[in-house]
């Protein structure tokens, strides 16, 4: 954890605003700033920053869920934080260009994360909390979840978190939800494809566990190079893709576990992956 959000932390696990906890290869991040509704202040960022890094490196982690403890997923930026910078000699300008930077990188590192990173919505997830769902490879929903995208409601457009709406859900689904700043439900959220799957109240994060222990026993290897492959292609033109694609393959087909996979397969026998 970096020394700016070590220092918005005591040693108390309670009142540490990120917690982590490892469960057979599951690394679970959990957002812990119910008081202020998990609203993603500086401090909270770059300790989420700081756990993908951390999670990025550890090879004992096949698969991450995002979850967050209170009456709120997370509100957003804490507008708080951010709007008492406006007495700075710059008007706030040099301290919103760099939460606003932190944000987006932290969105990106769960993309580039080389393991699946699963969101547990068990409520509200707003701006930037809707962000940082739809910024999650996978997510899972309690039917008391809702989403928004409601800065233009307040004079400022979701910008950013429209980065990750608009590259989840069909673009007018993503502008009606930037237009109006309406709340929506979790089971409009999986008509939309923000969410994967609603569950019941409760349940949502033990539906994540499950969802993140399947992907758990595949082959690492084979996820990372899965994951990588579906970002980078979903951005080309298809021809490109196609080509970009087919040398993805190529060199799959190659990797130890592929063969002992289809070996596998073939020989009616479960496979062991040494994730190479």
């Amino acid at each position: 954890m970096s020394a700016r959000a070590a220092a918005a932390a005591s040693s108390a696990p309670s009142s540490l605003i990120l917690l982590r906890e490892d469960k057979g290869g599951i690394a679970i991040l959990t957002l812990n700033r119910p008081q202020a509704r998990n609203s993603l202040s500086e401090a909270l960022l770059e300790a989420l920053g700081d756990a993908l890094s951390a999670v990025a490196h550890d090879q004992t982690v096949r698969a991450v869920v995002i979850a967050a403890n209170g009456a709120a997923f997370s509100a957003g930026h804490d507008l708080k934080e951010l709007n008492a910078h406006r007495s700075d000699e710059d008007h706030g300008r040099a301290y919103f260009k760099h939460v606003m930077s932190l944000c987006s990188r932290v969105m990106q590192q769960i993309v580039t994360l080389p393991q699946p990173v699963i969101a547990a919505v068990h409520a509200t997830a707003t701006a930037a909390g809707c962000q940082l769902v739809a910024s999650c490879d996978l997510a899972i929903a309690s039917h008391a979840a809702r989403f928004a995208t409601p800065g233009v409601n307040i004079g400022l457009f979701c910008s950013t978190p429209m980065v990750a709406l608009s590259r989840n859900v069909s673009r007018k689904h993503a502008m009606q939800m930037l237009l109006t700043g309406d709340l929506i439900s979790a089971e409009e959220a999986a008509r939309i494809g923000l969410v994967n799957e609603v569950v019941p109240a409760g349940e949502e994060r033990a539906a994540a566990l499950k969802l993140a222990a399947k992907i758990a026993g595949k082959s690492t290897l084979t996820v990372k190079i899965g994951k990588e492959a579906f970002y980078r292609q979903a951005e080309m033109p298809l021809a490109e893709a196609y080509d970009y694609a087919s040398q993805v393959m190529v060199e799959n087909m190659l990797a130890r576990d592929a063969e002992e996979g289809i070996s596998a397969f073939i020989e009616k026998r479960d496979a062991k992956w040494q994730d190479r």
